[in-house]
């Protein structure tokens, strides 16, 4: 059963009420001001926009796995530029080498010493596009940097800006010249999008939106930097109860006990669930968690981070079925607020 506030509050429980209502008034007011914004130029694709945001928000990183053509490096232009962060783009080839990406301390001879030129990692919004053509050795340049939010050249570690978000990009389709991500790249991953194809009424809007002009060349800034940083702390106040968290364990336990997998979500897996669950419920208008929030966010956190075993790869059984199977099997709690 649903346990809801009593009818006649206490003090401390009103003022519980109308904290989390600042709360929720603080992330629903970044996340939509986002949306609206990234939505003029990304048409027909308002779930996926919002799983960008809520990412954001989040503080994780993304990994958009799409055909190509379908928007996955303007919809990361356009997030830029919406919060007005500082953006760069690393197009990932074979040669590059892992000092592409943090960066490299240079011999000045004025001053005899050596100084640090930053790579392109360091900014607040940073375009990792076709990641998966990178050697290994180039993409293990990432790893610290979307755990650890630093990034260690020659000994010396830098701090990377607030907000710090990696936006991934990689075409399924094309395996020659490519290097798959190994389980511990697409672990740090909070969630993995998909696009896919606009319809034919979306696709007419593009056409006569670009006509004359990219939308993404009027795109203006819509939020603040310290109003983005605000509502990443905000969504950490969201209440969960206990019975969700158990909720959130099992689907994931779940996953490493089921006979297609190979290997199943690892806890990091869990915190995904558990932080992105906290910032659905922030951008729906609530300051708790429901099992639906969970239910809504397992596929997009815990697919990428499940590896099928091979006699059910035969029988064309994906991750993401297995995360259905592991949602229709698993015993919903009921939700309490505070």
């Amino acid at each position: 059963m649903t346990d809801y506030p009593p009818p006649h509050p206490s003090t401390q429980q009103s003022r519980r009420v109308n904290d989390g209502q600042q709360i929720v008034g603080i992330v629903q007011s970044v996340a939509e001001r986002i949306a609206q914004s990234v939505s003029q130029v990304i048409i027909g694709k308002r779930n996926e926009v919002r799983l960008t945001v809520l990412g954001l928000i989040a503080r994780g990183h993304i990994l958009i796995e799409d055909i190509p053509g379908v928007g996955k490096t303007m919809m990361t232009k356009a997030l830029a530029r919406a919060i007005g962060g500082a953006f760069n783009r690393i197009q990932f080839t074979p040669d590059m080498l892992p000092s592409d990406v943090t960066g490299v301390s240079i011999f000045n001879p004025q001053t005899r010493e050596f100084e640090f030129r930053p790579g392109p990692i360091m900014a607040q919004i940073v375009l990792a596009d076709e990641i998966n053509r990178a050697t290994p050795k180039t993409q293990a340049a990432l790893l610290e940097a979307m755990e650890e939010r630093q990034v260690t050249v020659d000994g010396v570690t830098y701090g990377m800006q607030d907000p710090f978000l990696i936006l991934a990009t990689q075409n399924p389709i094309e395996y020659e010249g490519t290097f798959p991500l190994p389980e511990a790249q697409l672990d740090r991953f909070l969630i993995r999008i998909q696009l896919g194809y606009p319809s034919p009424a979306e696709e007419l809007t593009v056409l006569s939106a670009q006509q004359y002009q990219h939308p993404l060349e009027n795109m203006r800034q819509v939020v603040t930097i310290p109003e983005l940083v605000a509502a990443q702390n905000a969504v950490r106040e969201i209440y969960v109860a206990d019975e969700i968290k158990r909720y959130i364990i099992d689907l994931v336990t779940a996953t490493r006990q089921h006979p297609d997998v190979y290997l199943g979500s690892s806890p990091r897996g869990s915190l995904a669930l558990f932080r992105t669950a906290q910032t659905r419920a922030a951008m729906a208008g609530r300051d708790y968690v429901i099992p639906d929030d969970v239910k809504a966010l397992a596929e997009v956190t815990l697919a990428h981070r499940i590896i099928v075993g091979p006699a059910a790869r035969i029988r064309d059984i994906s991750s993401r079925t297995i995360v259905q199977d592991v949602l229709s099997s698993t015993a919903v709690p009921g939700a309490t607020t505070r």
